[in-house]
């Protein structure tokens, strides 16, 4: 059985020194917001222990308080050696929102945006034996600041959560050279066989032009050497590519075969080794030909189920990477061969498992609620830092920067709003054109490679009629259901693009006499029905000739929301024979 690695935060990029930062911070609340004039990151007023990445909302957190907190603060002591003075580097693998950092007493730097890695160099800030870390982060309701599924009001509502304040995602330091790879991205070809690595480096190019440096780039494929060369680095741009000119060097990645290449790279100056990383990838391709979308050349048919990624003890952080591990297998028991990570960018580790394990991913941005200057650059700056960080993970084969017109005012006529959501099609496209874009999940959609619904009715057949009838209105704009909104945003026609259920279901199902759910879309009661309902209307939306995959709504239940196949505890809601019957429902679509 393969092993994985579940405490690496950054698997695809991965350096041997590091030290995790997670664990028992000093931490206070700061409403006032006093914290900086008062000189915090001088003398810290320890008020409280909080248990980092959990935040202080959550119970794993050692806390607990669901109130909001427009400012808080953390601080710890961390000790180092004369080694790592020669090169250290500081991650925050996600704070929300605004985040400040102080290393013994000097500010360091700052970071706006929830979802995505940022780092410091903090080199020149740390000493030899204790050193001290101060980080302030500043939130709000704001409706400005891409939010996701976090409440913007004091309570739950709908189908929005208890918000996420400051550190959510794995803070550690690690040991780089200053001399280094910042990041190399990974651009596979399958049609030609091919690799292209794209170098990028601490180094500027008057020291490139001045002396002899080396990318070492060897490639292996379970633990034997396909590839291995140097090449020499100029000042202008870097890379190399690599044919896999012998037949039986070439394997292909797939969900029934996700075979991995792994990759090191080692950066030398002169004969001296001065940076080592280890990465890999996968040889796959996904694209859009006609109404049909294909994997590796070949039509597949998405089987997906909505994620969420919230745990009843730690929201949006998960408790483990064993939990991240758990709940990829319970996706593939369930029956489906991909998922849907709504409103949330997921810790690193589990696009590193998908990867292994041959787990589909859409990947889709954590929305804001307000079309302005502010949330416009707002979304920019995070979803361009999302995009390139997680580029060259294999599993994912579609980016999804926004849901339901979600920051948007009036998509389907206006203008302006039509021009942003395009600019985020083109930009996504330019920074990655291998991946089909979903520019507006849902309805009103703008320029997008695939055309998506959401339907939460019910009735089968009701369902089934409705998207074939003789002049399929769907496919000419008018959307039968969802909310009275077009598909199609005005002065937009179908093209013959791939169509997707990317929402359905929603049913509800209390195992235990007595629970009561505040959010669902109908509710059954009992297993046997769910599975029936289930039956039915996911062999309705497979007979509709056009669609070329579905997404369930949902694999767990979230806070308020109860239609989840699993509790938010990850306790099933069907016994052995019903979680059979479930995966035998999705098995046998588009087996034809």
């Amino acid at each position: 059985m393969k092993k994985f690695d579940l405490e690496y935060p950054r698997p695809q990029f991965k350096r041997d020194n590091w030290y995790n930062l997670n664990g028992e911070w000093n931490f206070l609340f700061d409403d006032d917001n006093v914290g900086e004039q008062e000189g915090y990151y001088i003398n810290f007023p320890c008020e409280s222990i909080i248990n980092v990445p959990f935040t202080y909302e959550t119970k794993l957190s050692g806390i607990g308080d669901e109130s909001i907190h427009s400012a808080v603060w953390y601080n710890r002591k961390f000790s180092l050696t004369a080694d790592d003075l020669k090169g250290l580097l500081l991650h925050f693998e996600g704070s929300d929102f605004y985040t400040k950092v102080w290393i013994n007493g000097k500010f360091v730097g700052e970071n706006k945006g929830g979802y995505h890695r940022f780092s410091f160099d903090i080199t020149n800030f740390v000493v030899v034996g204790e050193n001290d870390i101060t980080v302030k982060v500043e939130d709000s309701l704001s409706l400005e600041q891409p939010r996701g599924k976090q409440r913007y009001q004091t309570q739950n509502f709908g189908c929005w959560y208890v918000q996420t304040t400051g550190i959510w995602k794995t803070v550690w330091l690690e040991r780089a050279n200053d001399k280094r790879f910042n990041r190399v991205k990974i651009v596979t070809d399958y049609d030609s066989k091919s690799v292209k690595f794209e170098y990028n480096l601490s180094l500027v190019g008057s020291q490139l032009a001045r002396n002899q440096y080396f990318a070492e780039t060897i490639i292996s494929f379970e633990d034997k050497t396909v590839f291995e060369t140097r090449t020499k680095l100029n000042p202008g741009a870097n890379d190399l590519t690599f044919s896999f000119d012998n037949e039986a060097d070439f394997h292909e990645w797939s969900p029934e075969k996700p075979n991995i290449y792994d990759v090191k790279f080692n950066l030398y100056f002169n004969d001296e080794r001065v940076d080592s990383a280890d990465s890999y990838f996968g040889m796959r391709k996904i694209s859009v030909s006609g109404d049909k979308i294909l994997l590796n050349n070949k039509p597949i048919n998405l089987k997906m189920v909505l994620d969420q990624g919230y745990w009843k003890d730690s929201h949006l952080t998960p408790p483990s990477g064993q939990a991240l591990l758990d709940d990829i297998n319970t996706t593939f028991e369930y029956g489906y061969n991909a998922v849907r990570k709504h409103q949330k960018i997921e810790d690193e580790r589990y696009l590193y498992l998908c990867d292994q394990m041959g787990l589909l991913v859409w990947s889709e941005m954590a929305n804001a609620y307000a079309f302005t200057d502010k949330a416009m650059l707002n979304f920019v700056d995070e979803w361009k830092n999302i995009v390139i960080q997680n580029y060259n993970h294999p599993s994912i084969i579609a980016w999804v920067p926004f849901n339901e017109s979600w920051g948007f005012g009036n998509l389907g006529s206006n203008i302006n709003e039509q021009n942003f959501a395009n600019s985020m099609y083109l930009f996504t496209k330019a920074i990655d054109p291998t991946r089909p874009v979903i520019t507006n999940d849902g309805w009103e959609q703008t320029m997008t490679d695939i055309i998506t619904i959401h339907e939460y009715r019910h009735d089968a057949e009701e369902v089934y009629k409705a998207y074939t009838d003789e002049e399929l209105l769907i496919l000419n704009g008018k959307l039968p259901y969802s909310c009275n909104k077009k598909l199609l945003a005005d002065g937009y026609k179908y093209n013959g693009q791939p169509v997707i259920m990317s929402e359905y279901g929603g049913i509800t199902y209390y195992k235990e006499v007595g629970e009561k759910g505040d959010w669902g879309y109908g509710g059954v009661k009992s297993e046997q029905e769910f599975i029936e309902k289930l039956r039915v209307i996911t062999e309705a939306v497979g007979r509709i000739p056009y669609i070329s995959g579905y997404c369930y709504t949902q694999i767990t239940d979230v806070q308020q929301e109860m239609n989840g196949l699993l509790y938010e505890s990850r306790e099933p809601k069907f016994s052995k024979e019903g979680i059979k019957a479930i995966k035998e429902i999705n098995d046998k679509m588009y087996s034809k």
